[in-house]
């Protein structure tokens, strides 16, 4: 078997109807810094950025340091970046980790769904993993409603275990199993 995280960086540029989905670069700094610079869509993240500066040094020293499994979405019918996906693979117990953000812009019209089940694809059917979970902000109702349609199952809420600007907050945990997808 493959080691994963080579498999991961083999399959770096992914695409569905919609979308590109391909490693983040400095050029993408104007269009990440839309939505990491609002209030609304980082609320349940991190603070948001006060400048561009702030955007290209977390590229440059989270997304371009370590690419593989971090992607950028991007409309094919534009070529605009409008978020992030992000896919951290566990190889101990054959599981893998699903994080998302999107440009308040785009909300409400199915881009992160449309997205995850490349990622789910790729997860059960190239890294033939048997689990994948994603957790979010216990009040993100938003990011629960994706997990949802993307057949996950709740599993719980971890207590206090998340640091977000400063402060323990609760996440409530969704996975999908190999043979449920």
């Amino acid at each position: 078997m493959e080691n994963l995280n080579l498999l991961l960086e083999k399959n770096s540029h992914l695409e569905s109807e919609r979308l590109f989905l391909r490693p983040i670069s400095i050029e993408d700094t104007e269009d990440m810094y839309e939505y990491t610079a609002d209030e609304e869509t980082t609320k349940f993240l991190y603070h948001a950025h006060k400048d561009l500066e702030q955007t290209k040094k977390m590229i440059e020293n989270y997304f371009m340091k370590e690419p593989a499994g971090k992607y950028a979405l991007v409309l094919k019918e534009s070529n605009k970046m409008i978020g992030a996906i992000e896919f951290r693979v566990h190889e101990w117990n054959k599981s893998g980790e699903l994080g998302f953000t999107l440009n308040r812009s785009f909300w409400g019209k199915g881009y992160i769904t449309e997205a995850s089940k490349v990622i789910l694809d790729l997860a059960f059917n190239t890294l033939s993993l048997e689990r994948v979970f994603a957790e979010s902000h216990v009040q993100n109702a938003a990011s629960a409603k994706v997990m949802q349609r993307l057949g996950m199952t709740h599993e719980g809420t971890m207590r206090k275990n998340h640091m977000i600007k400063g402060t323990l907050v609760d996440s409530v945990y969704y996975s999908i199993l190999k043979e449920e997808f």
